[in-house]
């Protein structure tokens, strides 16, 4: 079985932004470390950044306002979003949770409002019952919110979401995987600021590999 780990002890830095300094460099390995095997992208004409999580991990909730304002402030060519980590029942419960409410379209309302409502108000949702009460205060029927949680849809999102998970070598969070490429761990990155410079990082590295494969192509022609 994969094993499972949330960083215990991990320091968020509350100075500095998570913008790249001009010279900065990180090291494969050291900072970041490649996939094994190199995964397509949703958008092959976008830079892919994806934030894998569970509602029910403090260091999860901690990143969020972090990650939420380095997300505004992302480029046109970056496709960023979350997936949920699938890695034990209750992680599916929560999971299902982010789908429906995608699906129902008050996940950027609901979102927030679940890691508060797990790490602050210390909520008991650990089942589709409960979940369903909680989300009613976005405007969904339970009922409405039961039949889609078993939806085949949210079935599919499931899967998805476990065979990603498996195939990017995923086995803690918050982590970050930019380009299909580069995982960037809490154990390496050290902060959750330091997370987003090597995002940043990894963003430019592989906008110059674009540019330069673009290049290549044009001069074979």
């Amino acid at each position: 079985m994969k094993k499972i780990f949330i960083m215990i002890g991990f320091v968020i830095a509350v100075i500095a932004g998570p913008s790249v300094a001009a010279n900065q460099q990180y090291t494969e390995g050291l900072d970041y470390d490649l996939l094994a095997t190199e995964q397509a992208m949703d958008d092959p004409k976008r830079i892919e950044v994806v934030e894998f999580f569970w509602y029910g991990c403090p260091h999860c909730y901690q990143f969020e306002p972090v990650l939420n304002a380095w997300a505004k402030n992302i480029a046109s060519d970056v496709n960023f979003y979350r997936l949920p980590a699938v890695f034990s029942p209750l992680w599916e419960t929560h999971a299902r949770a982010y789908f429906v409410a995608d699906i129902l379209n008050v996940l950027t309302d609901s979102h927030t409002g679940m890691f508060k409502a797990l790490h602050i108000d210390r909520k008991k949702l650990n089942s589709p019952e409960q979940l369903a009460a909680f989300y009613t205060q976005y405007g969904v029927d339970e009922k409405r919110f039961e039949k889609t949680y078993q939806s085949t849809s949210v079935n599919v999102k499931v899967e998805r979401a476990r065979h990603v998970i498996n195939s990017h070598g995923i086995n803690g969070v918050p982590a970050l995987v930019v380009a299909g490429k580069y995982l960037i761990t809490t154990e390496k990155g050290k902060s959750f600021d330091n997370m987003l410079r090597i995002a940043d990082y990894l963003i430019e590295k592989e906008r110059a590999s674009i540019k330069r494969r673009l290049t290549n192509n044009n001069s074979a022609e």
